[in-house]
């Protein structure tokens, strides 16, 4: 007689509650360890891209030199435009605007500098409205403008600009606002002289020319003291900062940079030399060093292991 075997059931494997919830702590703990990795490989590639804008800055200023045998000025005032003069921008102690619509040609911007429009106002138009992405560091911002109407007008020597104005925004400064370092106060009625190479007697290696500037992250795109003339303004907190107040981290708190170097990098701010080179800043440096580091030529001797 035959017989019939009668097959097993075979069993379904199923999870218990105890091991999904091993499972979903292991998955925790590995988002935990890779979150950080990643914020920190996105912020490592902001901070190089950032370094690379101010080193092209930084050759920007040797080219300028190279061109006109002076480095660009620190512009005239925060309430002059850029000056045109029979569609052309002037250079040197006849330019009103800042070190950073100086420096355009240098930085592949020719066309920006050189202003759109058939009249030299069209063009001062033009050139303030511009965003330059080398002028925006990526961990704050991307490019940005600010548009509101003047309270003040323009003032130009031979034109005024006034209502509602375009202002193209940025996040580095020059150095500085006393006086004593790489840009001079310029203006085509001011006696002061351009700096040459020659006159950084305390070493291009350790005199800055630009860093990042510290602003309020609440307020960025609005009409804030020192985040609203734009990067053409002449000889104001927006393109100009001081070495005598030490620098500082960005902030949410209910004033502006207060004329401060600084950024929104965790343990540093970038800063670009007299001679090119680039250079991470520690915001706890000695300010003395810093204050050193403003001028360049007040005799003191700063190495390199001091910053």
């Amino acid at each position: 007689m035959w017989g019939f075997v009668v097959p097993k059931q075979r069993r379904r494997s199923a999870f218990t509650i105890v091991e999904l919830l091993v499972v979903i702590a292991i998955i925790g703990v590995l988002i935990g360890l890779l979150l950080p990795a990643v914020q920190n490989a996105r912020e490592s590639a902001r901070n190089a891209t950032c370094k690379n804008q101010l080193r092209q800055m930084g050759l920007a200023f040797l080219t300028h030199h190279d061109v006109h045998k002076i480095f660009p000025t620190g512009g005239n005032d925060w309430s002059t435009p850029p000056t045109y003069n029979g569609g052309r921008p002037t250079t040197g102690r006849q330019q009103d605007a800042s070190w950073a619509f100086q420096i355009l040609p240098y930085i592949e911007a020719t066309a920006i500098w050189n202003g759109v429009g058939g009249d030299d106002k069209s063009r001062s138009i033009s050139a303030i409205a511009a965003t330059i992405p080398t002028y925006f560091c990526p961990t704050r911002r991307g490019p940005q403008t600010l548009k509101y109407t003047e309270s003040t007008p323009y003032i130009a020597p031979t034109y005024s600009l006034s209502g509602e104005l375009t202002h193209g925004l940025m996040d580095y400064a020059g150095c500085n606002l006393d006086g004593t370092g790489v840009l001079v106060r310029s203006g085509p009625d001011l006696v002061v002289q351009p700096r040459r190479i020659s006159d950084v007697t305390d070493g291009t290696t350790t005199s800055l020319a630009v860093a990042e500037k510290r602003l309020n992250l609440r307020y960025l795109g609005q009409n804030q003291q020192d985040d609203n003339e734009g990067y053409t303004a002449g000889w104001d907190e927006d393109t100009v900062r001081d070495t005598k107040t030490p620098p500082d981290r960005d902030s949410m708190g209910d004033f502006d940079g207060e004329d401060k170097f600084g950024s929104s990098h965790p343990s540093a701010f970038n800063s670009v030399f007299v001679d090119g080179s680039v250079r991470g800043l520690s915001y706890g440096i000695d300010p003395a060093v810093f204050d050193a580091l403003g001028t360049i030529r007040d005799g003191k001797v700063v190495s390199g292991s001091d910053f």
